[in-house]
């Protein structure tokens, strides 16, 4: 008779946990939402803290100041998943602004709108056609555009300001239906078509694609090079758009007022978690982040800082987003 093999017993199962699920959620939860959370804290301790911030003419001065800036970070946003930027958007913004105010003051307001919109939309292209098929780095590309534009605003206007617009366009700079700013509307006009454009187009998946893995998208069929370069006339055309805000806003056609521009609008993208990378950026994330930037520096200003420590303000922001990005780029595996 054979002894049987004697029996293991294996030991209980640890009693199940859901610390871990738990943590992982959160940490999920704020490095989606990290910026949201810190814009809207800040924005209800400045609320209680500041009678001059919470006047309702502040809260929507703060809208109609930073409305320009957020239409040129809406074009930005999408060159951006596309996997590109754009230092030329001032400059586009500056040759809209002048060539619409020269044909306000020789010929009609209508003319100077579609005149303006149009140089933006072919700077734009053409920045797209050299990035993409003679395949120019983004950044040569289009900063090689800024200065070329710059050169040619300063030949054509002899570095001039150009005076003597109708009065009217002002409307769609300083004027207000009700409380709202004419350009806070169009700023959220703009928001929201860039959003339908983004997540419901077929386009807008093809520069998700394009911006996640470039050769992976052509593979598959995508049609890489037309997408960088629609990708690219949007920017141009947003820039244009906000060149002629700003041109009601100061009803001056002036070569050189735009200067900040790309810096500022891709700090906006970036704050509002839009990688540097291509292929990750929201339209909710970015309006955050250009409301935050915003914010933080009419909070300076009321408080009395210094005006030389807003960039730096601006720069930490800008370094803590970037560094929440690279974060969860090395938890997800991915390449910081």
């Amino acid at each position: 008779m054979t002894e049987s093999a004697p029996q293991t017993v294996s030991p209980a199962p640890a009693a199940p946990t859901d610390e871990g699920p738990r943590s992982s959620r959160l940490g999920d939860f704020m490095g989606r939402y990290a910026i949201s959370v810190v814009f809207f804290g800040l924005l209800i301790v400045l609320l209680i803290a500041s009678p001059d911030f919470r006047d309702p003419r502040n809260l929507w001065n703060v809208l109609q100041q930073n409305s320009i800036i957020g239409i040129v970070a809406m074009g930005m946003l999408v060159m951006m998943i596309s996997g590109g930027f754009d230092l030329s958007v001032g400059a586009i913004g500056a040759a809209s602004a002048v060539v619409a105010a020269w044909a306000f003051v020789n010929f009609s307001i209508p003319f100077g709108v579609v005149g303006g919109l149009l140089v933006g939309l072919v700077i734009g292209s053409a920045n797209g056609i050299l990035i993409a098929k003679v395949g120019i780095n983004p950044f040569v590309t289009t900063l090689g555009m800024q200065v070329f534009v710059q050169g040619l605003l300063f030949v054509a206007t002899d570095a001039k300001p150009i005076y003597g617009l109708p009065s009217e366009f002002t409307f769609i700079g300083l004027g207000r239906i009700g409380p709202v700013p004419v350009a806070a509307i169009i700023y959220g006009v703009v928001a929201l078509a860039v959003w339908i454009l983004l997540r419901f187009s077929r386009f807008g998946h093809y520069v998700y694609a394009t911006g996640g893995n470039k050769e992976a998208s052509r593979l598959a069929g995508v049609p890489v090079d037309r997408v960088i370069i629609g990708a690219f006339a949007i920017g141009g055309f947003l820039a244009a758009v906000a060149g002629l805000v700003l041109l009601g806003q100061v009803n001056i056609g002036q070569p050189a007022m735009q200067a900040a521009w790309p810096l500022a609008a891709i700090a906006a993208c970036v704050v509002g978690g839009t990688s540097l990378f291509g292929g990750v950026g929201t339209v909710p994330g970015v309006v955050v982040g250009t409301l935050l930037l915003g914010v933080v520096a009419n909070a300076l200003n009321l408080f009395g800082v210094s005006p030389y420590w807003q960039p730096a303000v601006t720069g930490v922001i800008i370094l803590a987003a970037v560094g929440i990005d690279a974060l969860q780029r090395k938890r997800k595996g991915g390449f910081a």
